[in-house]
């Protein structure tokens, strides 16, 4: 199992990078969708997002890549994660290499449906995730 699954809402975790035997633990958990926000190539010896699509088809798991760094994101990206939590099967999982960006997007896509920023960036920080910048992300994509 990856080293921490943290339960960001109901059936939704975030969790750092993953590799072929936490695909396997994940889907002995009963996991059926991985988001990946973790570009390929980020660091040496990460498992591709194609290896992955391919592992995760093989345990039955649903593989949404959803590549971004702090630098890339913008909404398009928030848009593509929000529509795979609105029609993945759950439980969800998605990485990246901390769980950071992970969290980051799952927040950006509940400020579209009214949620609080402040109460979204308390809430990841309640699991150890800095979003402070949050506020400051969602209004560089408004």
């Amino acid at each position: 199992m990856p080293a921490e699954l943290i339960p960001l809402a109901p059936e939704l975790s975030v969790t750092g990078a993953l590799d072929k035997d936490d695909i396997e633990a994940l889907a002995a958990a009963g996991v059926k969708t991985i988001i990946n926000n973790r570009p390929d190539g980020e660091d040496a010896g990460q498992l591709p997002a194609a290896e992955a699509r391919r592992l995760a088809a093989a345990h039955g798991i649903a593989y949404h890549h959803i590549p971004v760094t702090a630098a890339s994101l913008n909404r398009d990206d928030v848009e593509a994660f929000a529509a795979a939590l609105a029609t993945s099967a759950r439980p969800i999982v998605a990485h990246c290499r901390s769980g950071t960006r992970s969290s980051l997007l799952w927040a950006l896509s509940r400020l579209r449906d009214g949620a609080d920023p402040l109460a979204l960036v308390a809430e990841a920080a309640r699991h150890g995730i800095d979003i402070a910048a949050l506020p400051a992300v969602a209004a560089r994509l408004r």
